[in-house]
Formats: structure tokens, C-alpha cells, sequence
């Protein structure tokens, strides 16, 4: 591989904004939001956006944490099963609004929806836990 080719070393390239990253990470799923939630909202991003080292950990992690190999099987079509709460849904489909931009939904009843199963700090740290995992996907997509 060429020096040309070669992957970019974010950690190494630029450290401190790397380490802010982390921080940020840390302080959103910190932020009140159910680690089983997070988890499946990281793989559904993840996928999304063809993350595949970001799907092989975040499956991972969620086995690790106790979720199902059934449930992990039907995240891709969660809008369509049974077996993931009206919580989780809600939570699911803001994490496809936020990550297929640009977006012609009207995000006003995803909102609405949200708010049913989260307070606004929730719904806040949510959003922040979607963002963050936007953002390591293209990370991690810029080394594949």
C-alpha cells in the first residue's frame, strides 16, 4: 500500500480533536439513555451508513450486553417486526431520519413520537448519541 492509499490515523493525525470525540461520545451515551438502546441505535446507524467495523462491534457489544441474536437479526427491518418496543421505534426511526440526510420527512412527529417515551433531556441525549455514532461511521468508513 502507498503512502497515498493508505489509510488516515485520525488518533495520530489530529489527537486532540480525536480525544475530544471521545469526550463527547462518553458524555452522550453518559447522558441518561438505556446502554440496550444505545446499542441497537449504534448498529442501526452503523449499518446504514456501511460501517462495517462499527456493525462487527456494536453487534459485539450488544450480544455482549445481553441483547438477543434474534432482535440483532431483525434490526434492519425493525419497522416491520414485532419485537422491539414502541420505544425503541421511536428511538429507531429518528436514528434513520438523522443518518439519511438530506431528509424530506417532517421530523414533527418523529419528534412527537419521541416525546411519548423521552423527556427532552432524553430526546437531547439521544440525538447526541445519534450524532456521535454519524460521526465515527464516517471515521471509520474513511480507513476501510
Amino acid at each position: 500500500m502507498s503512502a497515498q492509499t493508505a489509510p488516515f490515523r485520525h488518533d495520530i493525525n489530529v489527537p486532540a480533536v480525536y480525544q475530544a470525540f471521545i469526550a463527547a461520545e462518553t458524555a452522550a451515551v453518559g447522558a441518561g439513555v438505556d446502554k440496550h438502546l444505545v446499542h441497537l441505535v449504534k448498529l442501526r446507524a452503523s449499518q446504514l451508513n456501511q460501517c462495517a467495523f462499527c456493525v462487527k462491534m456494536h453487534s459485539k457489544e450488544a450480544r455482549d450486553d445481553g441483547e438477543t441474536n434474534e432482535r440483532l437479526d431483525r434490526l434492519v427491518v425493525w419497522g416491520h417486526v414485532s419485537d422491539f418496543t414502541a420505544k425503541e421505534k421511536a428511538a429507531l426511526a429518528w436514528t434513520e431520519a438523522l443518518t439519511q440526510l438530506p431528509t424530506h420527512a417532517d421530523l414533527g412527529p418523529l419528534r412527537a413520537a419521541l416525546r411519548e417515551h423521552f423527556t427532552d433531556v432524553e430526546a437531547s441525549a439521544l440525538t447526541t448519541v445519534i450524532a456521535m455514532i454519524n460521526l465515527w461511521n464516517r471515521l471509520g468508513v474513511s480507513v476501510h
